[in-house]
């Protein structure tokens, strides 16, 4: 009963058997998308579930619209009015769920063989960029505050300091602290060797008479698309 209902709602004739296969290969697909995601990598467990079942959502619609390029349009439009409502995703997570949605949309035209060999080469290559230094930051990215006292002028005040120590260092801002009698100065800079920090502060202290120096790691900003 349910291969005739199929069969007789669709242009196509899908059958049970080939819905069934389908639906079958694109969860599989999914599961794999998921798990090429999770490899060294924040996730939460609804944002996974939702990456191993989008690939059968957008197989199902697929199916059922193959053929009718009205109702295609209509989908698409329908589709187009849905936005997640969540915080915005990183640039992985995008790219994970354009994966998911091509894989799934490769399953709901039949070409299950295509959407296995798609996640393999981009989830190989995924696990590969993620594993090598390729797109890294160069260098130890540090936060240095270093305060100074009023009488000394902070322009090129550290120059030699950071030609010896860092690979490029940017003042980032100048702040006054304890009623204007003290400069707060704070630099980003990304240092040539981290076992260098103990000594780098050392010629700062010497340089700016001993007073506060904080050396932090730069906080990582959220990356959004």
């Amino acid at each position: 009963m349910l291969n005739s209902i199929i069969s007789g709602n669709t242009s196509t004739g899908v059958t049970l058997t080939e819905f069934i296969l389908c639906t079958g290969g694109a969860l599989v697909l999914g599961i794999l998308i998921a798990a090429v995601h999770m490899y060294k990598n924040r996730y939460t467990k609804n944002f996974i579930l939702t990456l191993t079942m989008l690939p059968v959502v957008v197989e199902a619609v697929i199916m059922l619209v193959n053929g009718n390029l009205g109702t295609g349009v209509a989908v698409m439009g329908a589709f187009s009015l849905v936005r997640f409502r969540s915080v915005p995703g990183n640039s992985r997570e995008i790219g994970s769920l354009f994966l998911a949605m091509a894989v799934g949309l490769a399953a709901g035209m039949g070409y299950l063989g295509i959407g296995f060999l798609l996640v393999l080469i981009v989830g190989a290559a995924t696990i590969l960029f993620v594993t090598i230094p390729f797109g890294e930051e160069r260098g130890q990215g540090k936060d240095l505050k270093i305060t100074i006292p009023e009488s000394l002028d902070y322009s090129g005040i550290f120059d030699d300091v950071f030609e010896k120590y860092t690979d490029g260092a940017e003042l980032i801002k100048v702040k006054t602290v304890n009623m204007g009698s003290l400069y707060e100065l704070h630099y980003q800079v990304q240092l040539k060797d981290q076992k260098l920090e103990k000594a780098f502060l050392d010629d700062i202290r010497c340089r700016n008479g001993n007073l506060n120096i904080v050396c932090g790691r730069i906080a990582s900003e959220r990356e959004e698309l």
